[in-house]
């Protein structure tokens, strides 16, 4: 029996339930507010959840080590679930979530079966390199609420927009994570930007990513379709300010990892904030 603390810890519980959230408040309020009792929509979040969950559980059998200098409280592999436990339950929950991705459509199951395979590689080898693992976990944090147009056609600007959202706040979250991390990762030869570029020069780059999706919402104004502006402002782009502000001052680990939790909170703001729309 394996112990329910445990699973939660293990699996990410909370960050399971945004994006089931993501996901719902996308068809319900970019799509049809009929739509949060689809089935269809119930089997989308589900599955997306359990490759999601396997994901992090394989994440942390890799990474076990790094943890015990990193988040040495947070580490349950080898101490409360034994690695052949969590090797079985990354295999279950991954294999089920493709299973019913292919029982929705064939897109949505090639979709998450490409995300368990780069769930995979990302934990054994992507994210001890620079940018690349980042820039994975990013993706596929997008296409979590882009999957949703998958299953109801049809192109609306603000879902690509809330995509974007998605994997730039995700993209510029990793990176300071990896700063958070610094520690542990260079103990054990990983090459995160931190450890690549430095603290300063990484910075840098999270300032641009920022400007980039500040452009990119005014490019698909201004080009593709008009979008309210003044509202993305306000709920989208005033907090990444902030984060900005914040960021800029940060030099401690307990900075990073505040600012990391500041970066989730941007991504729940982002989700509520389709309700106005």
């Amino acid at each position: 029996m394996v112990p329910l603390q445990a699973l939660i810890r293990l699996t990410r519980l909370w960050n399971l339930l945004i994006i089931g959230l993501a996901q719902y408040c996308t068809a319900r309020f970019l799509i049809s507010q009929e739509l949060w009792k689809d089935p269809q929509l119930f089997l989308l979040s589900v599955s997306t959840i359990l490759i999601a969950a396997g994901g992090y559980s394989i994440n942390d059998y890799y990474d076990v080590k790094i943890d015990l200098i990193n988040k040495p409280e947070r580490v349950v592999v080898g101490k409360t679930l034994s690695r052949r436990t969590v090797l079985l339950l990354h295999s279950v929950l991954t294999l089920t979530g493709i299973g019913l991705g292919f029982l929705l459509s064939w897109r949505i199951g090639l979709v998450h079966l490409t995300a368990g395979f780069l769930l995979w590689l990302y934990s054994n080898a992507l994210k001890r390199e620079p940018f690349i693992g980042n820039l994975t976990v990013a993706l596929l944090t997008g296409l979590a609420i882009f999957s949703v147009q998958l299953v109801y056609p049809g192109w609306k600007a603000t879902i690509s927009v809330y995509s974007l959202f998605a994997f730039f706040i995700t993209l510029v979250r990793e990176i300071i994570k990896d700063m958070e991390d610094l520690r542990g990762d260079n103990t054990f030869g990983c090459r995160t930007l931190p450890i690549v570029w430095g603290i300063r020069a990484t910075k840098v780059f999270i300032y641009a990513l920022l400007v980039l999706f500040a452009a990119t919402v005014v490019i698909i104004h201004q080009v593709v379709t008009p979008l309210p502006v003044l509202f993305f402002v306000g709920f989208l782009l005033l907090p990444m300010g902030i984060l900005v502000i914040w960021l800029i001052r940060a030099d401690t680990r307990k900075d990073y990892y505040w600012l990391s939790q500041f970066s989730k909170m941007i991504m729940l703001a982002g989700i509520f904030s389709m309700a106005f729309l």
